[in-house]
C-alpha cells in the first residue's frame, strides 16, 4: 500500500539541480509536501546533498545517453536547468534528454517474477514453469516480451539565456526579437531551443522556454570582482544589463511548468533598467566597498579577458510583459535595489565566510552575467 501511494505521488524531475534547482525543489516541497522531487546528477557524491534537501537523486550523465534509461516516464514535469557542453555550436545533451524522456517505457514481466520468487521461471514447450524450489506465480505478460507502459505527457521547462539575442544596441526588446547569437555559448542555447520546439511540434513533449539574464542572490554577487578593482566601462561605452533574483527565477520556472504556453518564450527578467557599471556601484555601496574604476572600451580590450569582454559588447533591455500577463508572476524583488536594501555592510563578512557553491566559487561579473 505504501509503495502504491509513493508511485501515485506527483513527480517533478530536475535536470541540473544546482543552486537554482535546489531553490525550485525547496519551493515545491514547501508548497506541496506530497510532491516527489527527483534530480538527475552526474556526480554520485552529490546524492547526499540532494537527499538532505528532500530530493531523490538519480545518477545519470547527459553526455552518456545509455545512462538516462530510467528517465522514460519517470515524471510528467521536467525542469531542464543543465547547461550545454563547453564547446561546439550544438547541444547534444538536450538531444539525449529528449530521447530519454520520450522513449517508450518498457518493463519485463520477468523482473516482477524475480522479485516475487527470487528465481526466474524457465520456458518449456511454449509454457512458463516455475524454477525448481519456487512457488507458482501468475504473470500476465510474456516474461521475455517487453510490455509497453503508457507514458505520461511531459511538460518541460528549459532554462535558456537572453544571450541568444546578441547585441541589440541597448534597445528594449520582447520575446519576438529574432535571435542573433554571436558566440558559440549562445549558439548552443539556440540549438537546444530549436530541438525542444521541434519535439513540441511533433507532439513528443510540451516545452516552455524561459530566457534568463544575470542571476543574483546574496551569495551570487560580484563582490570578488569589486574587491579586486576589476574595471567597468565608462557610461558612454557601458551596456545595459538585465537581472533576476535566484528565488524569483525558481518561482518563474515552476510557474512556467503549470501556466506556460507550448513552445512559448518568456523573459525571466525583473524591472531593473541599469547599466553594468551602475550595477557594480550599487553592490559596492550596499556592502561598503570602493567603487570599481571606469575605463573606455578600447582600454578594456587591452586589460580584460575575452570572456568578460564579450559581455561588455552586448547591450539590451528586456521587456517582461509576458512574465506578468501570461504567467502572472509577482516578483519578490522587482528591482535590484529592492534586494540591496535588505543587505548592508554588516552582511559582507557573512557572505565572504559562507561556503561557496560550485557556481558561486566561479564568481566574476562576467560569469554572473553569463545568462544575460
Amino acid at each position: 500500500m505504501n509503495a502504491t501511494r509513493i508511485l501515485r505521488r506527483p513527480r517533478v524531475l530536475i535536470v541540473g539541480c544546482g543552486d537554482v534547482g535546489l531553490r525550485c525543489a525547496r519551493r515545491l516541497l514547501a508548497r506541496s509536501p506530497h510532491v516527489r522531487v527527483i534530480a538527475l546528477t552526474s556526480r554520485p557524491e552529490r546524492a547526499a546533498v540532494l537527499r538532505a534537501a528532500g530530493v531523490m537523486p538519480i545518477v545519470g550523465d547527459l553526455d552518456v545517453p545509455h545512462s538516462l534509461r530510467l528517465l522514460a516516464g519517470i515524471a510528467p514535469t521536467v525542469l531542464h536547468l543543465a547547461p550545454p557542453p563547453a564547446s561546439g555550436e550544438d547541444d547534444p545533451r538536450t538531444r539525449a534528454l529528449i530521447a530519454a524522456l520520450t522513449a517508450p517505457r518498457r518493463m519485463r514481466a520477468a523482473h516482477a517474477v524475480r522479485a516475487t520468487t527470487g528465481r526466474l521461471r524457465t520456458r518449456s514447450h511454449g509454457q512458463f514453469k516455475p524454477a525448481a524450489g519456487t512457488r507458482e506465480t501468475r504473470i500476465v505478460t510474456d516474461a521475455f516480451a517487453p510490455a509497453r507502459v503508457p507514458r505520461l505527457p511531459v511538460r518541460l521547462v528549459y532554462a535558456s539565456t537572453t544571450g541568444v539575442y546578441g547585441d541589440c544596441g541597448g534597445a528594449l526588446i520582447d520575446e519576438t526579437q529574432p535571435v542573433r547569437p554571436v558566440n558559440a555559448r549562445a549558439k548552443r542555447r539556440v540549438a537546444a531551443e530549436r530541438r525542444l520546439r521541434a519535439a513540441t511540434a511533433r507532439g513528443a513533449l510540451t516545452a516552455h522556454i524561459v530566457r534568463i539574464p544575470g542571476i543574483y542572490a546574496e551569495d551570487r554577487l560580484p563582490l570578488a570582482r569589486i574587491e579586486r578593482g576589476m574595471p567597468a566601462l565608462i557610461d558612454a561605452h557601458d551596456v545595459y544589463t538585465n537581472h533576476i533574483h535566484a528565488d524569483d527565477l525558481a518561482a518563474i520556472m515552476l510557474r512556467a511548468a503549470t501556466h506556460g504556453r507550448p513552445a512559448r518564450v518568456v523573459h525571466a527578467s525583473d524591472d531593473t533598467v541599469m547599466k553594468m557599471g551602475a550595477y557594480f556601484d550599487r553592490v559596492a555601496d550596499a556592502f561598503g566597498l570602493a567603487r570599481v574604476p571606469r575605463i573606455t572600451l578600447e582600454a578594456a580590450e587591452q586589460q580584460l579577458e575575452p570572456v568578460t569582454l564579450s559581455f561588455m559588447r552586448e547591450s539590451r533591455r528586456l521587456a517582461n510583459t509576458r512574465l506578468k500577463r501570461e504567467l502572472r508572476v509577482a516578483l519578490r524583488y522587482p528591482d535590484v535595489d529592492d534586494f540591496l536594501r535588505t543587505v548592508g555592510v554588516e552582511d559582507v563578512n557573512s557572505v565572504k565566510s559562507a561556503p561557496a557553491t560550485p557556481r558561486a566559487a566561479k564568481s566574476t561579473a562576467g560569469r554572473r552575467s553569463a545568462r544575460r
